[in-house]
C-alpha cells in the first residue's frame, strides 16, 4: 500500500494506476476527492484513463487512509494542501500532471494552477464552487445552529444523511450507490471534516482565476444545487482559456453518478494537449 512519508507532515495515501505501455513514459493525471470522500471515490474512472495516463489518486490528509495525526487548528490551509500536491509529484518523480478535482478539490485545483503553475499541465475541474456559497454553509444542519454544531452532535454519518439527501445525489439515483457512499464518506472523522469546513468556508478562488495558463475544462450539472450560475460566469469572465461542458443532470457529485461521461471527457481534453491518440 503506497504511502508518502515526511518527517513533521502527516502521511499520506495514495493509489497509483499504470496500465501504459511502458516504452511511452506516460504522463499523469491526479485525480484528487473533495469533502468528506477518498480515492476510493474515482474508482471507476480508472478504467477509461489508465490505459493512456499514469492515474494518481490521493487522500487528502486527514481522510481516506491517509494519517490525522497533525493539528487540525493549524494544518488545514490552502499552503499545506498545495505543499501536499508538490510533495506527492515530487516523491513519483512528476514535474508536472494533469489536475483533475471535483468539488471543493476543485477549488483547491484553481489555486494550485494559479500558484504552482509549472506542475499543472492542464486543469479539470467537476462541481467546483469558485466559493462557497452562503446557502451552502447552512445546508442540512437538521435543527442545528451551524454546521460545525451539526457534524458534532449528529457525527460525520448522520450529517452526511441529512446532507447528501436530494443535494449530492439525483432523486432516481441507485439506492446501492448512496448505502455505498454513506458508508465510505461515513468513515470521516468528524473533527476532520469541521476543520475541513472552516478552510473551505472561507476559500475565494476569485482572484487566482486569471492568473490561470493551464488550459482549463470545466464540468459542471445543468442545474446546480452546490455550485451555482455565478461560479460559472466567473469562470468564463476570469479564466483564459476555458472549456465548459455542462452534464445534463441536477446532481453535484457528477464524478460518481456519471463516471464514463466526465471520465471521457477529462480524458479527450488532457489528450489533446499533449497529443496522445486515445484509441487502439
Amino acid at each position: 500500500m503506497p504511502f508518502l512519508e515526511r518527517t513533521g507532515q502527516p502521511r499520506l495515501h495514495y493509489e497509483f494506476d499504470d496500465f501504459t505501455d511502458p516504452w511511452k513514459h506516460a504522463p499523469c493525471i491526479l485525480l484528487q476527492h473533495g469533502y468528506a470522500r477518498s480515492s476510493k471515490f474515482w474508482r471507476a474512472w480508472v478504467p477509461y484513463l489508465s490505459r493512456f495516463y499514469r492515474v494518481i489518486r490521493l487522500d487528502l490528509r486527514g481522510l481516506g487512509q491517509s494519517s490525522k495525526d497533525f493539528d487540525l487548528d493549524k494544518g488545514i490551509n490552502l499552503a499545506a494542501y498545495l505543499k501536499d500536491f508538490t510533495d506527492l509529484l515530487d516523491h513519483l518523480g512528476v514535474e508536472s500532471a494533469h489536475y483533475c478535482g471535483e468539488s471543493s478539490a476543485g477549488t483547491l485545483g484553481m489555486a494550485f494552477a494559479a500558484e504552482c503553475a509549472r506542475r499543472v499541465r492542464t486543469l479539470s475541474i467537476i462541481s467546483a464552487p469558485v466559493a462557497m456559497t452562503e446557502e451552502d454553509k447552512q445546508s442540512s444542519l437538521a435543527g442545528h445552529p451551524d454546521r460545525v454544531t451539526a457534524l458534532r452532535k449528529m457525527g460525520s454519518r448522520g450529517w452526511l444523511e441529512a446532507s447528501n439527501a436530494g443535494r449530492r445525489f439525483p432523486a432516481d439515483a441507485d439506492p446501492r450507490l448512496l448505502a455505498w457512499s454513506i458508508d465510505e464518506m461515513g468513515k470521516s472523522d468528524a473533527e476532520v471534516l469541521v476543520s475541513m469546513f472552516r478552510f473551505v468556508s472561507t476559500v475565494d478562488a476569485a482572484p487566482y482565476l486569471p492568473k490561470i495558463t493551464a488550459p482549463v475544462l470545466a464540468l459542471y450539472p445543468a442545474s446546480g444545487v452546490i455550485t451555482k450560475e455565478e461560479h460559472i460566469e466567473l469562470l468564463r469572465e476570469k479564466v483564459r482559456d476555458l472549456k465548459l461542458v455542462r452534464i445534463p443532470l441536477r446532481a453535484h457529485s457528477l464524478q460518481i453518478v456519471a463516471p464514463a461521461t466526465c471520465a471521457l471527457e477529462v480524458l479527450h481534453f488532457i489528450a489533446r494537449h499533449d497529443g496522445i491518440v486515445c484509441r487502439e
